[in-house]
């Protein structure tokens, strides 16, 4: 089998870079390991930036989240029983968030993919990534029970954290930069209204917490609890009795209960692999990088990676210079390496650290008071959680 790209794995970054190229026609496969049903119901991102939404409305896959996805103009943070909304549109000359699930993003690429695209093939096991240093890359892989190879004039690694592409990258190129945190999320849907109409983000002494929702019937919340914690050993209403305590404040606002559907645990971390593009082999989204979860920037860095390797594909194609192709991990790094800053600044604000004494405890407080008070410091939280420049 012969394309212009290969591309490994069917997440948002995969099909999203597949229908960029369809669109700009340029020929791909998508080689994913799992199966269809897996992939549409892969819990993941729920928030998608300004850029996002821009660039999936462009690639003509909007449609379904204009009707159903929930815009944010802003988001609350809570602390000292306080709370402090941050207008995004005010503070960043219109820009804003929309509520949409990274399940229903896939959704809507991988019909697409099928209706109009290249080649998108489930349970299609990449084994590896060879020759990425000459001019074709070959991609072996596993598909209904025999053994093929994907040639290509490009390999795009977007197979996430634990795939093959990665591995590609001989051990002398690799850098690697990492940070674990010592607690996680617990979180879990529940069929309630959300309790409030946009994310509320709380800082309080018992823990982090937060207030999503994946609808307007659908509550999303999120709990910090010790790293390694088993989402079973917490109890339907020990969960509603301690997110009540998170986020309690000192006006009349009440939080609504309901049955929780689903309980799961994600822990807190981040990684970025440098450089993200060895010959012609490109890494995009969690091959990459990793962000903990507080800057809501997972979905979104993979979605700036493959806009801008498709961008320098077709600049290739129409002027046959590399010149965007080659500066394609240092343009993606600076965006990357400004969203782990974020992502690490909400994470370190909003929760407590296992060994936190009362001075770390002033200086959060501290933190979110220069927040609630100065337009500036407000100015760059709003810019930056709505989104920095896809190029």
């Amino acid at each position: 089998m012969r394309t212009t790209v290969g591309i490994i794995g069917a997440g948002p970054a995969g099909l999203l870079l597949a229908r960029l190229l369809h669109r700009a026609g340029i020929e791909s496969v998508v080689l994913e390991s799992r199966d269809r049903a897996y992939v549409e119901r892969r819990q993941r991102a729920g928030i998608l930036e300004q850029g996002t939404v821009d660039v999936l409305r462009a690639a003509g896959a909007g449609e379904r989240m204009d009707r159903e996805g929930l815009r944010h103009d802003g988001i609350e943070l809570r602390f000292d029983r306080r709370r402090h909304r941050v207008d995004f549109p005010g503070l960043t000359g219109g820009q804003s968030v929309t509520v949409y699930a990274q399940t229903e993003v896939c959704k809507d690429l991988i019909a697409l993919q099928l209706e109009e695209g290249g080649p998108l093939l489930f349970e299609a096991e990449a084994l590896a990534v060879e020759g990425a240093e000459g001019d074709r890359p070959r991609i072996p892989f596993r598909y209904q029970g025999r053994e093929d190879v994907l040639e290509c004039e490009y390999a795009v690694g977007c197979d996430g954290f634990w795939g093959v592409a990665r591995k590609a990258f001989p051990d002398g190129v690799s850098r690697v930069f990492e940070r674990s945190y010592p607690y996680a999320w617990l979180g879990i849907l529940a069929d309630v209204a959300p309790s409030h109409d946009e994310l509320v983000y709380a800082r309080h002494e018992r823990g982090f917490a937060l207030l999503s929702m994946r609808s307007p019937a659908v509550s999303r919340l999120y709990l910090q609890v010790p790293a390694g914690t088993d989402a079973g050993q917490w109890g339907d209403e020990e969960i509603w009795d301690e997110l009540e305590r998170r986020l309690e404040t000192d006006d009349d606002w009440r939080l609504e209960r309901g049955p929780i559907t689903q309980k799961s645990v994600t822990p807190m971390r981040s990684f970025v692999h440098e450089p993200m593009r060895h010959g012609r082999l490109f890494l995009a989204g969690d091959a990459a990088h990793i962000v903990p979860p507080t800057g809501a920037k997972g979905l979104n860095l993979a979605a700036g990676d493959v806009v801008t390797l498709a961008r320098a594909l077709v600049h290739e194609r129409e002027t046959g210079s590399p010149e965007l192709l080659d500066a394609y991990s240092a343009t993606c790094l600076r965006r990357v390496w400004q969203a782990e800053r974020f992502s690490y600044d909400m994470t370190t604000l909003l929760h407590r650290a296992p060994d936190a004494t009362p001075f770390d405890a002033r200086l959060q407080l501290a933190r979110l008071e220069r927040i609630a008070s100065s337009r500036a410091a407000e100015t760059d939280l709003a810019e930056a959680y709505t989104g920095f420049p896809l190029a």
